[in-house]
């Protein structure tokens, strides 16, 4: 819808403070000759943002931005360039992943989507049907690249974040994991330095220390995300091999990099040599549309590897990821057989069959107007029952959000708290390869929000006011 678009591009610009509490909004026909749309569709794009508590009428003065309303303070950014760095943390990450799951555990701390959605219906349905046939084809070993039809599906997809790759180009893997491990591993050799976006996904910084590399972790700005001068400087100092980072969506902090960054910093990779590892297993869950573009979609010489999967977009019991790695395809198909060889036939017939159904974007659609609304309630729920010294995160897509409390804060501690009660959070020093971030959090918002996650999100900012209360 034209007029969803529209709120979407204006709800971005009042949460990220271009329009300020108080400040007069675009006039109707402004914004109606700007965007090149009707006038009833800008009124319904106000209407909505009217919903969301973004913009007040005012008679024959236009909408303006509530004056009452308070956006939270944004996370810190520390703009020092560290040293390279062993990676640590195994313990906290095994303890997070570790254990199975449990209904009675409300587990804020797991980035897992929401799998209760009825769009989902129609992918369990072939499932089912897949696995009665009876030529057997899913339990067979498949082609090391991975099924064909699901390849040709994946390279239509690509085309919504800029990228004409076609199915040749592209290698089915188990999980985004996978694809990250193998692209790591086609480029690094033990000893390497893999410069990271900070706070950074943990799985990719476990993979690191397991190939005996080192992460040079680079600042991140929560709503622009990694600094480009930080990244320039250390790779004027230190002989870099690979960056790795998770520009759109980002986890933890939710950021989508602007097209002129990634632009940027495509150009320093050229200019240093450098590869680029492009996590985007979460970008198809922008709040906005269309989708942002991809770093992948401006690289023309192929040092570029563009991983992601559906894992957050639909399930992650599927273990169904892929990789575009290009110059690199011998290197990673190769590091793909030393590691799972095929990838699992029958969740591969299922999704070529599910997307190719039309029924992937219905999804997709649904899942990003939850998760944006999951995300407001969130930050309303935070920002209530938490202390006053919180700063939050703004999630332009996905469903995760970053705080951070005092320095002194322990969020390990916290966690210990929690657990008695029924409660899991990520603390945030897994998503650090030095251990930084004690003094954060993660939360997920993925779920339909309902009373008893509102209670859990009350005991966590209750139980963190308290530990604070406490001497040192």
């Amino acid at each position: 819808m034209l007029y969803r678009n529209l709120a979407d591009i204006l709800g971005d610009r009042i949460e990220q403070g271009l329009y300020r509490p108080g400040d007069r909004l675009p006039s109707v026909r402004a914004l109606s000759q700007e965007h090149g749309v009707s006038l009833s569709t800008v009124q319904q794009a106000y209407r909505q943002l009217e919903d969301l508590g973004l913009a007040t009428p005012r008679p024959k003065s236009g909408y303006f931005v509530p004056a009452s309303r308070h956006a939270p303070a944004l996370p810190e950014v520390n703009r020092t360039v560290q040293r390279p760095v062993e990676i640590s943390q195994w313990d906290q990450v095994l303890e997070q992943i570790g254990s199975a799951p449990d209904e009675r555990m409300i587990q804020l701390g797991r980035g897992r989507p929401d799998i209760s959605s009825p769009t989902l219906k129609p992918l369990l349905r072939s499932l089912s049907r897949l696995s009665r046939r009876q030529d057997l084809r899913g339990l067979t070993y498949g082609s090391i690249y991975g099924d064909r039809g699901l390849r040709e599906q994946i390279s239509r997809l690509l085309l919504d974040s800029g990228c004409h790759i076609g199915a040749d180009e592209i290698v089915i893997t188990t999980g985004c994991h996978e694809a990250l491990s193998a692209a790591i591993r086609a480029i690094c050799e033990p000893g390497d330095i893999v410069a990271v976006d900070s706070p950074s996904f943990h799985g990719v910084m476990q993979a690191l220390k397991g190939f005996g590399m080192k992460a040079l972790e680079l600042p991140s700005d929560p709503l622009t995300g990694i600094n480009l001068q930080a990244l320039q400087l250390a790779l004027e100092q230190w002989p870099i091999k690979a960056i790795q980072l998770t520009p759109t969506c980002n986890n933890p902090l939710g950021y989508i990099m602007p097209e002129a960054n990634k632009r940027a910093l495509l150009t320093l990779a050229q200019r240093y040599d450098v590869a680029i590892i492009e996590d985007d297993v979460y970008g198809e869950l922008a709040y906005r549309y269309p989708r942002p573009r991809t770093i992948k979609s401006f690289d023309e010489d192929g040092r570029v590897l563009l991983c992601s999967s559906f894992s957050k977009t639909l399930a992650p019991g599927l273990r169904i990821g892929w990789i575009a790695p290009g110059r690199y395809r011998e290197r990673v198909l190769h590091m793909k057989y030393m590691g799972t060889g095929s990838t699992a036939q029958l969740p591969q017939l299922a999704l070529a069959e599910f997307i190719a159904g039309g029924h992937y974007e219905p999804h997709l659609r649904r899942m990003r107007a939850q998760y944006q609304r999951g995300r407001d309630l969130m930050i309303d729920w935070v920002t209530r029952y938490f202390p006053a010294s919180v700063k939050i995160s703004q999630p332009q897509g996905s469903f995760m959000l970053w705080l951070e409390l005092p320095e002194h804060f322990d969020s390990h501690r916290l966690n210990r708290e929690l657990q008695p009660h029924g409660v899991q959070i990520a603390t945030g020093s897994i998503f650090s390869a030095s251990g930084k971030f004690r003094n954060c959090l993660r939360m997920n918002y993925a779920a339909p929000p309902d009373a008893g996650i509102e209670q859990a999100v009350r005991l966590v900012g209750e139980t963190a006011q308290r530990l604070l209360n406490e001497p040192a």
